[in-house]
């Protein structure tokens, strides 16, 4: 479990520094995908072995992952180009 959680960290670190270098969209997606892959990871390992995945219940665990996911994902593709930035 802690393998998953340190790669998902780096991922994150990935879409903060794609964030920083002007490309908000790709990152935040990313972001929300890492997210989404976490639920997948936290779903598919027992409790003991998803190390700091596991929070509460399983399915809470991965209902709260998914929704903070899609969310990001959701955002980042819905909000409108802003002109002169």
């Amino acid at each position: 479990g802690g393998a998953f959680y340190l790669l998902l960290l780096g991922v994150v670190a990935v879409a903060m520094v794609v964030v920083v270098l002007d490309e908000w969209r790709t990152g935040i997606r990313l972001m929300g995908g890492s997210l989404l892959l976490a639920a997948v990871v936290r779903l598919l390992l027992r409790s003991r072995d998803a190390g700091m995945l596991a929070v509460r219940h399983k399915l809470l665990d991965a209902l709260v992952l998914v929704v903070l996911g899609g969310s990001l994902i959701f955002l980042a593709g819905s909000i409108p180009e802003q002109p002169g930035f």
